[in-house]
């Protein structure tokens, strides 16, 4: 079922519902996830743009972060998670297992330790397999299930979330060889939502994956008329061979599903 568009943005949740929440951050990826009170955040987008993800949670009267991911350290990821860390009470922060020289020296990373280490917080490496429970809904990391990664991109954090008969899947900007051991790990099954990997690049959303979950709707973050040519014209091609619910940030700006276990619904902020 989709709704009209969001006009304001909803309160937190206090029934037994799962809201997924893609903010809109330009050229970026963002994504909140509630449910029963139990919060998440998944990166922050650029750091030019996470205000607007501060406010956003604010004006829904969030107060604590239950679980801050950083799926990889890309700037247009991570780049204002520092700022998420000063200015909310968080709980556990997750990034992925990197090697020694795949740690990044830039800026942004650098202010998203020092945050970190200022408000005592200790960060906890992914591992493929860990459940993490937000309410009734389960989000279980499926990648990264390797290391020593030629591409960072690979490094991301996915996540494959169930709420009763409803499955969503988040998979950061991981390319086609995590996607390959995404499929052969056992791990995924359909996804109702597909938020499409690496904002529709051609080198993600392979056709394997999406033989693996035959998505429903998908979900492409990406900026107006960005100079990388996101979404990618093959991207929107293999997904349309699965659905023509197909919702960008760069059109529909935010896109929230809100799910009670059984049925669907969408509501994006712009039509």
């Amino acid at each position: 079922m989709i709704k009209p568009r969001l006009n304001t943005v909803s309160p937190l949740l206090t029934d037994d519902k799962l809201s997924v929440h893609f903010i809109d951050v330009g050229q970026g990826d963002s994504a909140f996830i509630e449910a029963d009170g139990v919060t998440m955040l998944i990166d922050s987008g650029e750091e030019s743009e996470t205000d607007k993800v501060i406010h956003y949670l604010k004006e829904m009267g969030v107060k604590k972060l239950n679980y801050v991911i950083g799926t990889h350290p890309h700037s247009d990821h991570m780049g204002g998670l520092y700022k998420i860390i000063d200015e909310f009470s968080i709980g556990e922060v997750i990034i992925p297992p990197l090697p020694d020289d795949a740690i990044p020296t830039y800026r942004f990373f650098d202010r998203f330790l020092d945050s970190c280490d200022d408000k005592g917080l200790s960060i906890t490496e992914s591992e493929a397999g860990r459940s993490i429970f937000l309410g009734d809904a389960k989000a279980e990391i499926v990648a990264p299930a390797g290391t020593g990664y030629e591409d960072l991109n690979d490094y991301s954090v996915c996540l494959y979330i169930t709420h009763g008969e409803n499955t969503f899947l988040l998979t950061g900007d991981a390319e086609a060889l995590s996607e390959t051991e995404m499929t052969e790990s056992g791990r995924l099954g359909h996804a109702d939502v597909y938020k499409a990997g690496h904002h529709g690049s051609g080198s993600s959303s392979t056709q394997a994956l999406l033989d693996a979950v035959t998505p429903d709707y998908a979900v492409i973050s990406c900026g107006t008329e960005n100079p990388y040519g996101h979404p990618h014209d093959s991207t929107i091609q293999r997904l349309s061979a699965f659905t023509d619910k197909i919702f960008r940030t760069d059109l529909c700006g935010t896109i929230v599903f809100e799910s009670d276990g059984k049925a669907l619904t969408v509501r994006t902020e712009r039509d």
